[in-house]
């Protein structure tokens, strides 16, 4: 009726991988570094950090903002470090995915949140509206000067926490314009 099975030897069957191929157009190792889309991991990283150690040196002067801004900044700063070590340990081409997509995905909402972030971040900034805390001459007391309120919301902030959240903003925008600029790359990518 039926023939004996007939268990197959190892010339007779193909030996598979033990991953699958991963869809990755960026070199792995070190090489990756020598990519545009590689420099601009690294200065996601760097400048993220820089924006993550600015804000919170300014002691959070408006905590309802500036928290949004602290946890985008630190939480693009870890995902982009892992995101840049799997591609550097060549552990990427173990992912049974589709890493340009991922790739895509992952730079779209880090651009969305840092654009919202940096919005945030200059708001506190521009809403310091000419004020000005500044110590009297002589004394241990302190006073405040407003000139004009531009908005509705005015935050108070020294002469420091002023110059630091505004070199926040700057570097926030920066990180924006790289994450656009990787979301881009990460586009023409795919659709190669």
């Amino acid at each position: 009726m039926s023939e004996p099975a007939v268990s197959p030897t190892a010339n007779d069957s193909p030996v598979a991988p033990p991953y699958p191929p991963s869809n990755n157009s960026l070199p792995l190792g070190l090489g990756v570094l020598r990519t545009y889309s590689g420099v601009l991991v690294c200065l996601e990283i760097i400048l993220g950090g820089l924006v993550w150690i600015l804000v919170a040196s300014s002691n959070v002067p408006v905590p309802l903002f500036q928290g949004w801004v602290l946890f985008v900044s630190l939480t693009t700063f870890f995902l982009s470090t892992g995101y840049l070590t799997l591609l550097i340990t060549g552990l990427a081409s173990r992912i049974n995915a589709d890493l340009n997509c991922l790739d895509v995905t992952y730079h779209f909402f880090a651009l969305l949140f840092y654009f919202g972030a940096f919005v945030l971040e200059a708001g506190v900034t521009a809403a310091n509206g000419g004020a000005s805390i500044t110590p009297l001459p002589n004394t241990n007391s302190t006073v405040l000067c407003i000139t004009y309120p531009p908005g509705n919301i005015i935050t108070l902030m020294t002469n420091t926490q002023y110059s630091i959240n505004l070199a926040a903003t700057v570097f926030a925008f920066v990180v924006t314009l790289c994450y656009g600029c990787s979301v881009m790359m990460g586009i023409k990518r795919w659709m190669m």
